[in-house]
This record gives C-alpha cells, structure tokens and sequence, in this order.
C-alpha cells in the first residue's frame, strides 16, 4: 500500500503538476498508438512539450506584467487592504502545508477515473490543464475542511476525487458546441475553469450581435490601422491604461526603482504585449502537434477523444476578441470595487490574471455569437462574476483558505456555491 502510495504521490508531483510533460507524454502515447517511426514519435512528443512551454513562458511574461501593475492600480484607487484581511481562518499557507498533499491524491485519482468515464461515455474528452486540476482538487479540500473538519484523508480523497473528475468530464463537453463555433471544427476542447462564464457569453452573445460583426473584422481609420495587429494594440493599450493609473496614483506609490514611473509603466504594457506573442506562438506550435497526436488516443485508447485545452487555446482565433473581452471585464470589475466600497459591502482586489485570462476567453467565445457587442458582454459577464464572487465566497472559506476567492476563476465559485451546502449534509455523517 504504501509503494501504491508513494508512486500516486510521484506521478502527482512530478507529471500532473507538470502540464508540458503530461501533455507530451499523451501526444507521445497517441504516436506511438498510431504506430509512427521512432523518429516521428520523439518529434512530435518533444515539440508538443515544448510548444507547450513556450505557451507557458509566455503566459509567465503576461502574469509576471499584471503583477507589477497591480500595485499601481490598488494605489490608484487608495486600496490599502481587502476583503481578506477581515479573516482569522487558518489561509492557504496552512491549507496547501496540511492538505496539500491530500489536494495531489485527488488529482490523481480523480483525473484516472475522468479518463475511464471518457472511455465509457459520450464525454469523449481528456482535460489537461494540469495546473486547474490541482487547483479544482485544493478548492474541493478547503470546502471539506469547512464542512467536516474531522474528515478522514481517505473521505476527502475519494469524496474530491468523484467531484473533480465528473467536473473535468463534463466541462468540455457542455462547452463542445461553442467552441466548434469559435474553432470552426470539432478537433479540440476547452478545459478550463472560467467554461461557465465562456459559455453563458457564447449563449448570450446571438442576443445582441452577429457573428458577422466579428471583432477582427472591425474597420478601422487609416491613422488607426496599427489597431490591426494584436501585438501592437495590446502594447498601446494596456500601456495608456497603467500610465494612466500611476499618473493618479504619484510617483511615490509607484515601485520603479531606478526608473522614471511612467517610463516604467509604459514598459509593463509593452511586456504584457511580448507576453501575449510569446502565448500565441506556443498555442499554435501546440495545436500543430496535439491534434494529429491525439488521433491515436481517439483510435485506440479513448476512441474519439479529444485533447480540453487551457484559455490560450481560444485566443488565436480571435486576438482582438481577446483585449476586448479582458477590457471590458477590468472595467466592469472597477466599477463594482468602487460600489462596493461605497455602500460597506465589500473591499474587493482586481485580480488581474483573472481578468485577463478568463475575460479574454470569455470575449472570443461571445464574439463566436455576438462579434464586438457578444465579446463586450462575454468581459461584463466575467467582471461582474469575479466580482460578486469575491465578495461572497470568501467568508465562505473563512476557516479554510478565504485567498482562494481572489485567486478564483468562475467555476470555482460556482463548485463551492454548491457543493459546500451540498457536502454540509453528507460529509459530517461519515465524520
């Protein structure tokens, strides 16, 4: 039991942890299962893995960006603390330090029985967003914590590890028919936790707008037409956007070091814009491998299976649905900061990873239906989800991790809206 034990905990730390050598190992499985040369297999294992890591590394830059200008728009709007100071719970130090390991047990098993109810259903999806998985797994931890502190290790395994891999079976697939919407086929997935508010965008989106209006089809002025490429818009764009922000902020809330302050903004946007084509180009190296890999997993493995891919994934087919979408969610999350703080509700934190991320996806998903109005409504949907979500959840997980609810994309708050009173029924029975 215990070498079972140790090798689960192996598998969990060193290969589900690691999206770039879980991805390549299943598009090395799907070459070898198609019968490829020794060559090809490597090749395509290899470039796969790496495709994936430079879609990685440019999400790093992106991340690394939204965290050095997100001090410089809390300073701007005077946000000297939030909603989770307001907490005495243990925080997720102590829930990753005594659950953490409990958090990669659920993972793994949960993906293993995701993929045998792949193999037996019509949910014929792999869901590799390794990073989301562990991070669906620890949501499910602190939820039991709260519920049934008393808990067994082995009741929250099996009970989180039912949940997660229903979830990551079921995701993909209600979102299957709007992505064929934004891929224009039906050879990969979305495996990502903000699908709910992707797909209420893409539902929505018909409603006011047509697909034919679509953001990358936008006219624009001659003097303007620079709008055109993604890189340059986004450069231009969110580098106004944190100027701006320090310029009411003041140079002595702004962290620049050496820099001149606004020198160091602009530099934030024109970072945030080498991340974003560092992300496309690891997403098309991916998608130019995965794909015909995944062929023999759908032959012989999973038959019919489809590879349920991370944010990025959508964001090639509409770059400009992208910003749109994240724009309008950042604005919208303003707003409500600046509601809440006045009416006593709630000290809420943008978090910008979130917007962005999420908000973009969201945009090209009501783009698919709505062109420019779906992608302003996919960002209003989500900023109006991460905000109204951190406001209610984190009391919520008060005695676990209330940090989760910043960190949180929608469906993580729609897993814990239901399954906290859900579980607060079952789990003390068995506790």
């Amino acid at each position: 039991m215990d070498i079972l034990i140790s090798i689960t905990r192996f598998l969990a730390d060193n290969i589900f942890s690691q999206p770039a050598l879980l991805v390549g190992l299943i598009a090395m499985v799907g070459l070898i299962a198609q019968g490829k040369a020794f060559s090809g297999v490597v090749t395509g294992t290899l470039k796969t893995a790496v495709g994936f890591l430079i879609m990685a590394k440019g999400a790093d830059i992106v991340v690394d960006a939204l965290l050095k200008f997100t001090p410089i728009l809390q300073a701007a709007f005077n946000m000297e603390k939030s909603l989770f100071d307001a907490f005495g719970g243990a925080g997720l130090g102590t829930l990753m330090a005594n659950h953490g390991s409990t958090a990669a047990l659920i993972m793994t098993f949960g993906f293993l029985l995701h993929v045998l109810l792949a193999r037996f259903t019509k949910a014929k999806y792999i869901y590799l967003t390794g990073h989301l998985m562990f991070w669906i797994s620890l949501v499910l931890v602190a939820v039991m914590v709260e519920v049934a502190p008393t808990l067994s290790t082995t009741g929250m395994i099996v009970t989180g590890a039912i949940i997660a891999g229903a979830y990551w079976t079921i995701q993909p697939a209600f979102t299957q028919s709007l992505m064929r919407k934004v891929t224009g086929n039906d050879e990969v997935a979305f495996g990502h936790t903000s699908a709910s508010t992707a797909w209420i965008a893409g539902m929505l989106g018909k409603f006011v707008g047509k697909p034919e209006d679509s953001t990358e089809n936008v006219k624009l002025p001659a003097g303007l037409s620079f709008f055109r490429d993604v890189t340059v818009a986004t450069a231009v764009v969110i580098g106004i956007v944190v100027v701006i922000a320090a310029l009411v902020a003041g140079p002595a809330r702004v962290e620049s070091g050496a820099l001149n302050y606004i020198v160091f903004s602009a530099l934030q946007g024109l970072t945030f814009a080498v991340g974003i084509a560092v992300l496309l180009t690891g997403v098309r190296m991916v998608l130019g491998e995965i794909i015909p890999a995944f062929r023999g997993i759908a032959l012989k493995i999973v038959p019919g299976a489809r590879p349920a891919l991370d944010c990025p994934i959508v964001f090639d087919y509409a770059p400009t649905g992208v910003l749109i979408g994240f724009l309008s969610a950042f604005v919208v999350f303003m707003i409500c900061l600046v509601i809440f703080g006045a009416i006593g509700w709630a000290v809420i934190v943008p978090p910008m990873i979130m917007l962005f991320f999420p908000g973009g996806a969201a945009g090209v998903f009501g783009n698919a239906t709505g062109g420019v109005r779906g992608a302003i409504l996919g960002g209003v949907i989500l900023g109006l989800f991460l905000a109204f979500g951190q406001a209610i959840t984190a009391p919520m997980l008060s005695n676990s991790a209330p940090e989760l609810a910043q960190l949180a994309d929608p469906d993580w708050f729609i897993i814990i809206w239901i399954f906290k009173p859900l579980l607060s029924l079952i789990l003390p029975l068995f506790s």
